[in-house]
């Protein structure tokens, strides 16, 4: 009789193993196929994209299985159950590879001739949405599964709904097929796929090399080592720099600089809080963004280096206001240098030259970018000049095979995207068949008028909602489609609704009940998950507060695809912010100079209002007032320390 017990997991190690073979498997084929022309290659490769696509999307389902399959789930909870769902995991993965190949044939017959769908498609296509679901929810969790659930029975049953959700009968043959799985525009495997698997993938194989060669740790170190005689304050620009390379996550940073933190005197609540926010911010940091900045550009038909211009002066704002916080904590707590630290975060050979190696590698991003050539080609270029380069590393040399295991966890890093972005296929399907962006584009206009101010408000409380246990890419492409007519008719120019759903989506990753950037760092920190997180709120809260200033002030984003660039006004506004950043921040603290009086934190938390506001009645008057009441506060504490 079979004993799953004598497993002791090594199938689990071969099936990781497998995992990691296939996605260095699919990390080749992608980076071959996302070669950009000046080699006079086609973009997508020597045999059809409908081809790639199922290909992609098959690999992706089979580094899932390998890796987060229900047999690993058996084995970790229930060892009777083992060979059931290891029969499950092939029942699935058999039925990926049906449903990719009629994907495939399907779509090349319907070029070459006139096609109908039959019955059988239709069970393909709901085959297909109902593995997408299922394999997203092991993946991701319940939130995103259930909301491509929910609009998959929206496209079937909306036609008894009230209002405007109530929609037209839809065909189970020919209108679900369609739209839903052999649409290669809106369907699962459409644009938004293909779009992640040529500009998307690269990036991600170029962070997982990053992370091979040790960069994110040398990047902690040179922080530190520069802040070492400081009382905190730059730790927020230390997790700033850190996000260059997009490896600013809790989990892989927080190791090192939580336990770092809580050593120089903040609490284990403030060093979790400070860690989830900073590193959160990571995805809106340029040159190299969060994978949803990436997807803009493809959106938007826009150049990344646009993208990236846009969000500098954003990603300064929100970095400023961490800067700000942690330097009111640190002034609150009276913590002082720690001399024992000086000599212990010393930068060695080692890690000079993989800074010179990030450096590299952002000058060969900015450089295509500047060349004019694609944000895809950009990463691949990427890719290529790291695979050389990371072998100057010492860790690499001593290690060589670190790189062929940094570019297959890219690999399975991607497939689990992509399982991510299938079920987001479902759900943008489903909306723009039916056609309910628009209606609620509709409704919100009839019920807010013009006020631009709602729009924002309710496009932001839903982009939270919509985050929240989601990855931010899935989070900005539903509430773009959903919300984002809604303000482009009320004057808002695409780029800047784009940048501002793409800002409170990261922000849901802060934002309690389900902040799941906050729970991490709490367990890391060994503080309470939910003080961590209204902590991280608190430190964090200026990535609420960004999107709606560049919402009335898009000169902020510096482009003229965001209407335009005014000098006068953006030096209006930038003076203005530094006050109006500097008086929140020290509200939140209740700490400036000195302790601040429920009195005090009103009187700052209003100027901070009046100081942004477009009229400049109100903005000047204020922005003095602002000053005055910052001054005096220092003056007071000096007065003290000198009476001391």
């Amino acid at each position: 009789m079979f004993d799953p017990t004598e497993i002791d997991h090594r199938f689990a190690r071969w099936g990781a193993f497998a995992a990691l073979l296939v996605g260095f498997g699919m990390t080749m084929v992608a980076l071959i196929h996302s070669m950009p022309g000046v080699w006079y290659l086609p973009r997508i490769g020597p045999f059809p994209a409908e081809c790639l696509r199922a290909s992609i999307l098959v690999a992706s389902i089979s580094v899932v299985l390998l890796s987060l399959g229900f047999y690993r789930l058996a084995l970790e909870r229930r060892p009777g159950l083992f060979v059931l769902a290891l029969v499950a995991d092939i029942f699935l993965l058999v039925t990926a590879v049906v449903v990719s190949w009629v994907f495939a044939v399907v779509n090349l017959e319907i070029q070459e001739s006139l096609f109908f769908f039959e019955p059988v498609h239709a069970w393909v296509t709901m085959a297909g949405a109902i593995l997408l679901i299922v394999l997203c929810w092991r993946v991701w969790g319940l939130p995103l599964a259930l909301f491509g659930a929910l609009m998959l029975l929206y496209y079937f049953f909306g036609q008894y709904l009230p209002w405007i959700f109530k929609i037209i009968p839809m065909s189970f043959v020919d209108n679900f097929s369609e739209d839903l799985w052999f649409n290669l525009n809106k369907g699962v495997l459409g644009q938004i796929f293909e779009i992640v698997i040529f500009t998307v993938f690269p990036f991600i194989i170029f962070g997982a090399l990053l992370e091979a060669t040790g960069v994110g740790e040398s990047l902690i170190r040179a922080a530190f080592a520069a802040t070492r005689r400081t009382r905190g304050e730059l730790k927020a620009l230390q997790e700033g720099l850190e996000a260059l390379p997009r490896l600013a996550n809790v989990v892989g940073t927080g190791v090192l600089t939580i336990p770092l933190i809580k050593r120089r005197g903040f609490s284990p609540t403030f060093a979790g809080g400070v860690e989830a926010t900073a590193s959160t911010g990571g995805q809106i940091v340029p040159p190299i963004m969060g994978s949803a900045a990436l997807v803009m550009a493809d959106q938007l038909q826009m150049s990344y280096i646009v993208i990236i211009t846009a969000a500098l002066i954003p990603a300064g704002l929100y970095y400023l206001s961490l800067f700000f916080t942690v330097t009111f904590e640190a002034r609150r707590m009276e913590i002082s240098v720690d001399e024992s630290e000086i000599d212990e975060l010393r930068i060695t050979l080692g890690d000079i030259i993989n800074l010179v190696i990030l450096a590299g590698a952002i000058a060969v991003i900015i450089s295509t970018l500047l060349y004019g050539l694609s944000a895809s080609a950009a990463g691949v270029f990427a890719v290529f000049y790291m695979v050389p380069a990371c072998f100057l590393s010492p860790t690499m040399r001593q290690q060589p095979t670190r790189v062929l295991l940094g570019l297959a966890k890219g690999g399975t890093q991607f497939a689990r995207l992509a399982i991510a972005i299938g079920v987001v296929g479902i759900v943008l399907a489903a909306l723009s068949s039916t056609g309910l962006p628009i209606r609620i584009a509709g409704a919100i206009d009839m019920v807010m008028g013009q006020s631009l101010l709602l729009a924002l408000m309710v496009t932001g409380v839903a982009a939270i909602i919509f985050g929240m246990g989601m990855p931010t890419l899935p989070a900005y492409l539903t509430i773009i489609l959903i919300i984002g007519p809604s303000l482009t008719k009320l004057g808002m120019d695409l780029l800047v609704a784009h940048m501002f759903v793409f800002y409170f989506g990261v922000s849901s990753a802060i934002t309690p009940p389900v902040a799941i950037a906050a729970y991490a760092a709490a367990s890391i920190a060994g503080a309470g998950a939910l003080r961590t997180a209204a902590a991280a709120l608190r430190i964090g809260a200026a990535i609420f507060l960004v999107p709606f200033i560049f919402a009335y002030y898009p000169e902020l984003l510096l482009v003229e695809e965001a209407g335009g660039t005014d000098v006068v006004a953006l030096l209006s506004i930038g003076v203005r912010l530094l006050v109006a950043i500097w008086l929140l921040t020290s509200s939140f603290s209740r700490y400036d100079g000195t302790a601040l009086n429920w009195i005090e934190i009103v009187v700052r938390v209003a100027l901070t209002v009046a100081v942004l506001i477009v009229d400049p009645v109100i903005h000047w008057p204020a922005f003095v007032i602002g000053v005055a009441v910052i001054a005096y506060n220092n003056f007071v504490a000096k007065r003290r320390v000198a009476a001391a």
